[in-house]
């Protein structure tokens, strides 16, 4: 019999990931191991925002940019961009909010407010209960999802369903909805672990008229 258990669980081991059933907690760990275990990423997107009190859909495509310890670059199609310099957050929100653009002291708190990687995976059993939600094969990669449901009131979602990648853990897709309801939907269509990323990609140049809002101190100028 011992035999026999010991064949069985080399056979089990010898499973894909896509073959196993997994917990949820399982899922979770592997994704944050691998996230803590990068020094830099870059990831293509395509971003769907659902707004149901306006009854509207938007799609746009963008690019992720991300370096330890603290550099961020998220960039839209649409125009829009996130960056994160080392010190300081900058978000220019022109296609819905023209001529002005927010600066703030980058902080492990609007960290996971904007990068989505953070958000999800810094420190995620303490903040989330996470259950299993079922596999996909997403653009031919095997994946495995998790559902999270903050386990305090977060402002940045209600609940959200990550795709996590079987192979090497990397988030392939999620759908979150926001407490006022808002619905964002967003596919990883491609993803590159430890690039050579320069300084200057993360770097933030105010463009001419616009508005600078200093949330550190309230002002605008």
């Amino acid at each position: 019999m011992r035999k026999l258990t010991c064949l069985a669980a080399i056979a089990f081991a010898a499973l894909p990931i896509s073959a196993r059933a997994q917990s949820g907690d399982a899922i979770i760990d592997r994704a944050a191991a691998a996230y803590s275990r990068l020094n830099s990423m870059r990831a293509e997107f395509t971003q769907t925002l659902t707004n149901p009190l306006t009854g509207t859909t938007q799609t746009t495509n963008g690019v992720i940019l991300r370096r330890k310890p603290n550099l961020l670059s998220i960039n839209f199609e649409s125009g829009d961009r996130v960056a994160a310099d080392g010190s300081t957050l900058w978000l220019y929100l022109p296609s819905s909010v023209p001529g002005q653009v927010v600066r703030m002291p980058y902080s492990g708190d609007n960290a996971s407010s904007v990068d989505p990687a953070d958000q999800f995976l810094n420190s995620p059993r303490t903040r989330f209960t996470v259950s299993s939600a079922g596999s996909a094969t997403l653009g031919g990669r095997a994946t495995h999802a998790i559902t999270l449901v903050p386990k305090r009131p977060n402002a940045s979602f209600t609940s959200a369903k990550v795709w996590i990648d079987d192979n090497d853990s990397s988030i392939r897709q999620f759908d979150l909805e926001t407490a006022n309801g808002l619905k964002r939907h967003v596919v990883i269509t491609s993803f590159t672990a430890n690039p050579d990323l320069s300084r200057s990609s993360f770097r933030f140049a105010v463009p001419k008229g616009v508005k600078i809002v200093d949330q550190s101190t309230g002002a605008a100028f």
